[in-house]
Order: C-alpha cells, then structure tokens, then sequence
C-alpha cells in the first residue's frame, strides 16, 4: 500500500533553506560563454534568458531542500499489501514484503474487474459455472468467465465448486485459459479495480460510467426487485439497486450504519441518479474510520450555520447566538445525514409560527439530499396541545419512529421541540425519547429548569441569558431557521409578528418585528392571523395541518388567506362573545393583601365545555375583559375546574414555576405539578384537593410584590 508521508505532505522533503547559487556564485550572471561555440538554436535561447543564470533565474539565490528523513525524499510510504508492515522498497515492482513474497498469493476479485486486473501466471479464486464435453467453465467474478480444458482436470468438478486456478494464457480474442492448482498454504489477497472514489454530488457528471464511492449505508429497502442501498457520503445520499433475483435480497451481509465501498454504474431514474451496483463490500477498522472521519469533517463543514445579522436588534438574540448556531448545526448535520426530523410544538399562534418557520427553512434541504419525495420520510411536524413534551406525544413519536425504523429501514428521528420543552414537566417523556437513542434539541421561552439540559443536545431560551417570555418561541425560531436556511427570509420574516402578537409580548423585539413588516401586515391583521390560528390549532388537535396553516400564514393565495382569516375570526368572536356571556356574571373578585385584584371563575360549571375557546382561552379572555375595566391596577385571574387551575395575571411580580414547587412540598397528597411563564401558567393537582390547593395558590399570589407602574 502507498501513501503520502505526513511528515512532508508527500514532498519529499522537510526543511529548506536559501543558498547562494553554486552556478553564478549569487551574481545573477550566467556564466561566460564563448557564442562561437552555441548553435544558433542556443544563442536565440541565450538572448532570450536576458543573459541571466538559468539556475536561479537572476536572483543568485536558490531554495536546498533537506530530503524528509521519514520517507527518504520520496514522498511517500509503503506497506505490505499482505501483512501491512512498512517496506523500504518494492519487490519486482510489487508492494510487498520479503516474507510475504515467499507465500502463494491468492487473488480474489471483486465484481468491478475487468481484464485489466489479470495477470497471466497469477493464482485467483474461482467458481465452477458450468460442464462441458471438453471442459469446465469457470468464473473469476460475475464479469469474467475463463476454461479448464478437460485434460487438466484430474478430479470431477461440480457446479458451485469452487477451487483456486492459475491464469495460463489470455488470448487474442478475450478469452482465458485456465490451471487447476492445489498451492497448500496460502494468502488472499482482495483485488478491486484501481479507480478513483467519487463523491455523491459528482455523479451527475457519470451518467453511463463506472464509479466508486464510499460512504455510511443509511438504509436497506427490499422491494419486488433489486435492493435498495441508500448511502451517504460527504456530497450527499445515492441510491443503489443491486439485483440478485426478484424480491431476494442482495449482499444480505451489508446492513444500515456500516461503511462500505461500492462499484457500479451511474444511471438516471425519472429525475433522480441511481447506481447499479456491480461490487459492494464493508470496510472495516482503520479504513472504516478515516471515511467515518472524511465524511463528519465535511459534514461538519457543510453543516455550520450562516452567520446571519438578526432581523430585529436585541443583546437577547445577540447573547443567545451562539445556542441558537448550535440547534441550527444539529439540525443541518442531521438532514445531511437522512436523519428524520420530528418538528414539535405547541399548538397556539406561536408554537405554530415557530414550527412553521423551521419547516420552511428545512424542507428544501431535505429534498435536495432525499429527492423530491425525500419529506415523506424524512420529516413531521405534530403539534402538542399542552405547553410541554406529554407522555402521550412520546408514546406516539417512538411508536410512530420505532415502526418507520423497521419498515423503511430508517434512523430514529432527531426531534425538535420550539415553544415547548424547558421545564421540569418536559423530562420524563425526555427520558422514555433518550432510552430509545432519540436526540432532542428545544428552542422555547417557558421558564426553563436547569435538569432539562440534562437531556438536550442544545437548548435555546431567553431566560438563560437573562431575558423573559417576551421573547417569543416564534421569534427565536425564526432567526434559527434563517440560520439554517437564509434564504427563506422574505418568506418567513412576518412570523415573528404574528408571535409577539399571539404571545401578547411586551418585550422590546416584538415591537420591532411588528415595525419591520408594517407595510405589508397592520397590527390588526396580525392580531386576526394570531386568532385564527388559534382558532383553528384547537379544531386540528393532534394533526399539523399544513395547507391549511400555510394559508392562514399568507404563503399561497393572498386573496383565499384574508378570506380564510377573516372567517375564521368571525367564527372564534361569535364563540367567545357566546362563552363570554355565560362566563362574566359568574365570575368572583376579592382584593388580595398586596392590592391586587384577584378573579376567578370555575370554569367546569359555568363555561361551554368542548368547544372553543378552550380553559385556557377561556380564562385568558376573561382576564383581558376586566383588565380593560380596571386600567392602571394589578390583576390576577384563575380559571380553574375539577383538577386544575389556569392562572393570568398583570402587575404582578410573581413566579408560577416556584409557586407550583412550595405547592407541591407544602400540599401533601395533592398531587401538584405545572409550569409556564413567570406570570401565565397552568397548575394541575387531585380532585379532592382542589380547595385545599386553590387557597393556598390564592394565598401564595397575595404575598408577592405588586408593580405600581402598569
């Protein structure tokens, strides 16, 4: 084997110096030359040198190279082909060692040699085809097909057979002749046709040709047909059909995650490439691990994020960058590796905007490594209706990616959770996603717990760098998904808006995403968008869709997206009216010890239940309502019913996610647990001490510090 030396990069040499030149003495000059004496052929060549020293070309200096001592000034190394032990020198022009000359050598072929791998009076290991009178036809692989006359065959052979033969002679007209030879102990030696290794996104340039490739199997589908290999390398993914008979399947011994090197012609199918594959074997131990290692440093390369200036100017955004690159990376390297992506979030106008903005960024990409069908396998967005990563939505994702595994043959997803995933309720489906090997990144702005990142690849929240839920899941993702894929900004770029907007976010970045789109979108058609994506979030339930979102997003038809908004927001403004007007008379107030007004509804008994507006809506509403009837003052409104409560509050410094952990110490047997924002949130505890549990909450919010400057 050959290789160039590290040590001198395959110059041959590993220190220069600079040197007065030895012909002209550093004059510069050549030396003095009787013209008499040069043909004129000379003399032209010596006018034309401007009558300098050819050595050092005038500058009477010239670089010595030291010869590297690792490779003797060759610049290369070489070991046994056999054994691998390094060798100082070729035998008879072989990469050989001593000892291993002296042993049989036994060729074994690959399928992707031809006639010019064969030397005549070389042993190869063959395979009895078929019997003829006058002999036994032999094959050396599926491409080359020699005889052994009958007079050199001592012992019955049978088809199937197989045995070790010595090429005697090739004749003019291609065909071989064949020796039968017992050689005793031996060494084999694998022979694969000297051609160089291509990479996926060249092979365009083949169509027709013969080429090599070497990459990581991704997938193994078995169809009617041939079987279908799906390898990745540095340039991407190529399919490879290698037929053995219909249905039946081929190279059985070469299965997903191994790195092999495979042979075969590139042919185009309808608009995709495929190889046909006439040789395919795994590589293993160090010849695995440096294309293991070739193809990550690529991937790697191609995975980096744009660096991207943020559409909005915020220190957040600026402070977070670095977590935001490091999602976007994630998801790069796992598109480029045909790794299924699992997009969840919650499904309000935010979650929704925020989901949607990755999708846009990831689709394109996922078809260009996939092919055009390459998103319905390789992609899904499912929306969650709690703000957190529910047992329920684990159960179904690995159900879902443990059946995708086994029929498609598939890597089990990378999910990705944006406006749901920072906090304590997160981990337990966190841990079930973890035992099956499934890779998690969040993007969020619910009040984060530090155990979460336990189980993150990478974490994106505002609160970490000392921002709040002001900075939407919505907005984050955007800028996430820009560094993915920047070219899906214009597209894009109203998201956040429509985020800040649904999220009520008075955070200093939402008002300079809503001033970034103004011409285009008024405060008010941001306002209708948010609604009737919540509106209709809670008709879809557990199902993305997508035409429908994408419409309301304003990314088809400008004319049936204002249609679509403007009836959907009748529809959720007639139903919360109807709800509203059941609701308000039954709603009771009661000034807490810190001043604020405290309001609550149950919201079990007296609001239309499985209808829209949802619990949650329900109370946000409510709660909006009597803000606007008590301008300037703090107020905090809890809907609640059998075994929970729904809290939303203004003017009130208070903590939701450090009230629901003193609930759950200080409640024995109720069973507390929840979460959200700092001052919109959700609690759940047992029915039967939802009074216990209510009056302490009440209790809890009264204590804290009011804001006198609303």
């Amino acid at each position: 084997m050959k290789e160039k030396c590290s040590e001198c990069g395959g110059t041959g040499a590993r220190e220069s110096s600079i040197q007065k030149c030895p012909e002209c003495k550093g004059s510069g000059k050549p030396k003095s030359i009787n013209l008499m004496e040069l043909s004129e052929k000379d003399v032209n060549s010596f006018l034309k040198g401007s009558s300098v020293c050819e050595k050092c070309g005038g500058s009477g200096e010239v670089e010595i190279k030291d010869p590297c001592p690792s490779c003797g000034g060759e610049g290369f190394l070489y070991s046994c082909d056999l054994c691998g032990k390094s060798i100082d020198h070729l035998i008879d022009g072989r990469e050989i060692c001593k000892s291993c000359n002296e042993v049989k050598v036994v060729h074994m072929l690959d399928d992707s040699c031809d006639m010019n791998e064969l030397s005549v009076g070389k042993y190869y290991h063959a395979e009895v085809n078929n019997l003829a009178s006058f002999g036994a036809f032999v094959n050396l692989n599926s491409n080359l097909r020699g005889l052994i006359h009958s007079s050199n065959i001592k012992a019955k052979l049978e088809p199937g057979e197989r045995l070790i033969v010595e090429l005697n002679e090739i004749r003019s007209d291609g065909k071989m002749d064949l020796l039968p030879r017992s050689v005793g102990e031996h060494k084999v030696v694998e022979v694969e046709k000297e051609m160089p290794v291509r990479i996926s996104s060249e092979l365009k340039d083949y169509v027709g040709k013969l080429v090599r490739i070497e990459g990581e199997v991704l997938q193994v589908k078995q169809t009617g047909g041939p079987t279908i290999f799906v390898i990745s390398d540095e340039g991407g993914v190529i399919p490879c059909a290698a037929f053995e008979s219909a249905g039946e399947r081929a190279y059985p011994d070469i299965d997903s995650d191994m790195v092999v090197s495979l042979t075969g012609e590139v042919n185009l199918r309808g608009e995709d490439l495929q190889l046909e594959v006439k040789s395919m074997k795994q590589l293993k131990d160090e010849r695995e691990q440096t294309v293991r290692e070739r193809i990550d440093r690529i991937l790697d390369q191609r995975a980096e994020p744009s660096d991207i200036e943020f559409l909005v100017k915020s220190k957040i955004l600026e402070d977070l960058r670095p977590a935001m690159k490091d999602v976007a990376r994630i998801i790069k390297k796992a598109i480029l590796r045909s790794r299924p992506i699992l997009l969840r979030h919650h499904a309000d106008a935010d979650g929704m905007t925020a989901g949607v903005a990755i999708e846009k960024a990831i689709l394109p990409l996922i078809r260009e490594v996939n092919g055009q069908d390459g998103e319905y396998y390789f992609y899904k967005r499912a929306p969650s209706k709690a703000p957190f990563y529910e047992i329920m939505d684990v159960t179904k994702d690995i159900s879902f990616a443990l059946e995708d595994a086994e029929r498609h043959n598939q890597k089990l997803p990378l999910v990705v959770m944006v406006d749901n995933g920072s906090t304590e309720e997160d981990v337990p489906a966190m841990r079930q996603a973890l035992i099956y090997g499934i890779d998690m990144v969040v993007v969020d702005h619910h009040h984060p717990d530090k155990i979460v990142d336990d189980y993150l690849l990478a974490h994106v929240n505002p609160a970490h760098v000392g921002g709040d839920f002001g900075q939407t899941a919505g907005m984050l993702s955007t800028e996430v998904a820009r560094m993915i894929n920047p070219e899906v900004t214009d597209q894009i770029k109203h998201l956040p808006a429509i985020a800040a907007v649904g999220d009520r976010s008075e955070a200093d970045e939402a008002y300079q995403y809503i001033d970034l789109v103004s011409s285009r979108y008024s405060l008010e058609n941001l306002q209708d968008i948010a609604l009737a994506l919540d509106f209709e979030a809670y008709w879809l339930k557990f199902n993305s869709g997508r035409g429908i979102v994408n419409d309301l997003l304003n990314f088809g038809d400008s004319t049936r997206h204002k249609q679509l908004v403007d009836l959907l927001c009748e529809q959720a403004r007639t139903m919360m009216d109807e709800q509203l007007e059941a609701c308000m008379p039954n709603v009771k107030s009661q000034k807490l010890p810190n001043g604020a007004i405290m309001n609550v509804l149950d919201v079990e008994n007296y609001a239309h239940k499985f209808t829209f507006p949802a619990p949650g809506k329900t109370a946000g509403e409510v709660h909006d309502r009597i803000c606007r009837k008590n301008e300037g003052k703090p107020i905090v409104t809890i809907g609640y019913g059998p075994d929970f409560a729904v809290i939303r509050s203004r003017g009130v410094k208070m903590n939701i996610p450090e009230i629901v952990r003193n609930l759950h110490e200080e409640v024995v047997g109720g069973g507390v647990n929840g979460g959200g924002h700092l001052v919109v949130g959700s609690i759940k505890f047992v029915e039967g001490m939802r009074k216990t549990v209510l009056s302490k909450l009440v209790e809890k919010i009264g204590q804290y510090e009011v804001d006198t400057e609303i």
